[in-house]
């Protein structure tokens, strides 16, 4: 005999008739009662919506796997198995600062030029990257912070640029605020350079075994790539890639940044201050409109061009973004930004994609179910320089117009909150090493006691610039 009660369920293959009212009501009844106790409806939401349309818009990049490393160590993988000699690019010391400059750009990364005292050696005993060329810059046009000792070579510097005279890289090489070279062994394990690069140095010298021959370069940036392509041969950290920034409690909520409407100048000036190699570029509530690179300085590389210094950030940026769209055809924004909730696989294919050191990371919309997720801008999305490029105060498109008047574009009229968010922290390449190496049982120095002892190398350099903030609305959140 059937059971009224199983009758009321519909079978697979077809309908059935409908129960009695008073079962109805107690069917009702019951279900709200169980949705009542449901742990659905008792759990509290953790990803927004506006995350889901995040990764819906920038899907991890596709990975190549590489078999020689599969079912090995990571730790014990030697450097010299990633690194490849033709990256090695060479200069020597006696080498034109704008010859030096021209291979920079036209070499592409790894965005150094190593450099030697003869054009026959292998031993490096400088460098000279886009730091170089944004602290020498800011010489030549008078805006650098030097030390009462430096004033004199700052002063000779930037009359014999003005003049037009050669000027040897080796003159410039104590300008940018940079680290010792680091060199290693390509004998040595990539343990050893993950302590280095989890503690703050950016990029590693590698030589031939028992030799000061200079092999290969290996930066933090080439390294997190590797570790990403290969991550399911390392599962330690392949494991923490699911996990949102917010439960891995990596990066840091000290951020610097600078309000679009202030001047370029004032840009590079706070990145070579403080040793950046990018800054975040915010509207007038903070929220991340841009991001300026010392990478960038490579247009104003032209004489024609130094009129941009005096155009605020936010024309700078559409500058960038037109370059960059005629390099590729198309009208392109590259996301700089993710939120707490942002998985850690999000964030390093975001690194790897922009060839970042840093994302700036910005406040969540509401993570309730019912919000409604804002659009967010994919790595190709012209949303950024159409808000620029469509302003009523710009009358052509932003180019290398170079112009010593520009668009006045406000910070206070771009869509910054539905571009972005507010800006609350940062997340760098550093971190996330650092995180591996922990991971994995090493025991890297603190990235955060490694800020501060640059903060107070630079602390006298360092001053004019706070105390400008302080009259020029450049936020340094400390």
């Amino acid at each position: 005999m059937t059971d009224p009660a199983q009758s009321s369920v519909p079978d697979r293959g077809g309908a059935t008739s409908p129960p009695h009212n008073g079962q109805t009501i107690s069917h009702r009844s019951s279900f709200a009662d169980n949705m009542r106790h449901s742990p659905r409806s008792q759990r509290h939401p953790s990803f927004p919506q506006s995350a889901v349309q995040e990764l819906l818009n920038h899907p991890p990049v596709a990975k190549t796997v590489d078999p020689r490393f599969a079912g090995r160590d990571w730790r014990q993988i030697r450097v010299g198995e990633l690194v490849n000699k033709e990256e090695v690019r060479w200069a020597q010391l006696d080498t034109g600062v704008e010859q030096a400059t021209k291979l920079l750009i036209e070499l592409g990364p790894p965005n150094v030029i190593l450099l030697r005292e003869t054009s026959d050696g292998t031993s490096a005993c400088g460098t000279f990257d886009y730091s170089d060329l944004n602290a020498y810059l800011l010489v030549v046009v008078g805006l650098a912070n030097p030390e009462g000792e430096q004033l004199e070579t700052f002063d000779a510097l930037a009359k014999k640029a003005r003049e037009g005279a050669w000027i040897p890289v080796r003159d410039i090489q104590t300008l940018a605020k940079k680290g010792p070279l680091i060199t290693l062994s390509e004998s040595e394990d990539l343990s050893k350079a993950i302590e280095h690069f989890a503690s703050g140095v950016h990029r590693i010298l590698v030589c031939k075994h028992g030799t000061t021959e200079v092999v290969g370069i290996l930066s933090q940036l080439k390294v997190v790539r590797f570790l990403w392509d290969n991550a399911t041969s390392f599962p330690a950290i392949d494991a923490l890639y699911p996990v949102i920034l917010r439960d891995l409690g990596v990066g840091t909520r000290e951020t610097i940044s600078i309000n679009g409407d202030r001047t370029l100048t004032d840009a590079l000036q706070l990145m070579s201050n403080e040793g950046l190699t990018s800054v975040a570029v915010v509207d007038n509530a903070l929220n991340v409109v841009g991001n300026i690179s010392t990478a960038d300085v490579k247009l104003l590389t032209n004489s024609s061009s130094l009129p941009l210094l005096k155009s605020s950030c936010i024309h700078f940026i559409s500058v960038i973004l037109s370059e960059r769209g005629i390099g590729d055809g198309k009208d392109s924004f590259p996301v700089f930004h993710v939120t707490p909730f942002s998985t850690l696989a999000h964030t390093v294919a975001k690194l790897v994609a922009t060839r970042s050191h840093r994302m700036w990371v910005v406040e969540a919309a509401s993570p309730s179910p019912s919000a409604t997720p804002l659009p967010t801008p994919s790595l190709t999305t012209p949303s950024m320089s159409s808000a620029i490029l469509s302003s009523p105060a710009v009358s052509t498109p932003a180019s290398p117009n170079l112009a010593t008047t520009f668009p006045a574009v406000s910070a206070a009229a771009l869509p910054g909150a539905r571009i972005s968010g507010r800006l609350t922290g940062v997340i760098s390449l550093t971190d996330i090493l650092n995180l591996f190496a922990r991971q994995s049982g090493l025991n890297p120095l603190s990235p955060n006691d490694q800020r501060a002892r640059r903060r107070r190398s630079s602390s006298s350099s360092v001053r004019p610039s706070i105390d400008s903030a302080r009259n020029s609305s450049i936020d340094l959140r400390r």
